[in-house]
């Protein structure tokens, strides 16, 4: 077994780590990000790997850089065999990633060089991409351009959301990450250069692209909302309680229908798009709990014929 530093910091994470530790290897040291103040009292909120890492009694190293010669040589000192890292949130430098006896590698949540990037997995399910993958990457100075050593495909479920999908990669980037370090013990991992065709970016989510625009075609608004499900969230706004109200959209489905883009078509929350329509299934209004279109539906009363913006 291997001398393991785990590089990680959200949720996405945490399936990786454990799974490390239930192989067998010895994790010396888990970097994260620091804890962030978060909530209305704006107290400080560890990350889910810390958590996780204090629970199964791991040292936990929260460096706001690694630029810095002090924890670089902090970071040599743990005489690592490879460092493992999932969507950590800092970039390594050169004197990182050449530390390591076996190098640095990276779970990514997509299929390289297809949405190299931060935002992998909403960017497939916003572009209606049928199917996605995980790749294990040795990490070069480059964003996401290393050798990919392993991968598996999966298909995108017609109704699945970004979240769900999240869960299921976050488990599939586990075990090939398990078997990526079980072939590099046994010196038979082999890895080979990205395509230099097909490659895109999976750019940060801006706000700007999370409200719904009812005038784009129906499956490119389903799209939208299954992508961006359950956060930050698609959404529009409209009349409730004599005020303009942000709705957040969580599921919808594809339906006939027609009319003018934005309009409520009948009483189970159709709406028509630019071409087609779509039926919300689930929102969310702001400062409250999710809940079914019917449950929105009676204590908005909205009439058939209603605009939405």
């Amino acid at each position: 077994m291997m001398r393991i530093t785990f590089m990680g910091t959200p949720d996405f994470a945490v399936p990786a780590l454990g799974a490390l530790l239930d192989a067998g290897h010895e994790v010396i040291a888990v970097y994260t990000q620091p804890p962030r103040a978060a909530g209305r009292g704006h107290s400080l909120k560890k990350s889910p790997v810390h958590l996780f890492a204090e629970s199964k009694g791991l040292p936990v190293m929260t460096p706001p850089s690694l630029r810095s010669e002090e924890e670089q040589a902090r970071f040599k000192a743990f005489n690592a065999d490879a460092a493992v890292v999932v969507a950590y949130g800092l970039i390594l430098p050169k004197a990182i990633l050449q530390t390591p006896h076996f190098g640095c590698f990276n779970i990514h949540a997509s299929l390289l060089p297809r949405w190299r990037g931060a935002a992998p997995i909403q960017r497939a399910v916003m572009a209606g991409d049928a199917e996605t993958g995980v790749a294990i990457m040795r990490i070069e100075e480059g964003l996401d351009t290393g050798a990919v050593c392993l991968a598996e495909r999966t298909p995108i479920w017609p109704t699945e959301t970004a979240a769900e999908l999240h869960d299921r990669l976050a488990l599939i980037g586990a075990g090939l990450m398990v078997k990526a370090l079980g072939d590099l013990a046994k010196d038979s991992l082999a890895c080979w250069p990205q395509h230099e065709t097909g490659v895109t970016y999976a750019a940060k989510i801006e706000p700007s692209e999370t409200r719904i625009d009812w005038s784009r075609p129906a499956d490119e608004i389903q799209y939208q909302i299954q992508g961006l499900s359950p956060h930050p969230g698609a959404w529009f706004e409209m009349e409730l309680a004599g005020k303009r109200e942000r709705v957040r959209v969580l599921r919808a489905t594809l339906v006939d229908g027609e009319g003018k883009p934005g309009t409520l078509l009948d009483g189970k929350l159709t709406i028509a798009c630019g071409n087609g329509a779509v039926r919300v299934t689930e929102v969310q209004r702001a400062g409250k709990q999710p809940m079914q279109a019917d449950e929105f539906l009676r204590g908005a009363k909205i009439a058939p014929g209603t605009r939405l913006s």
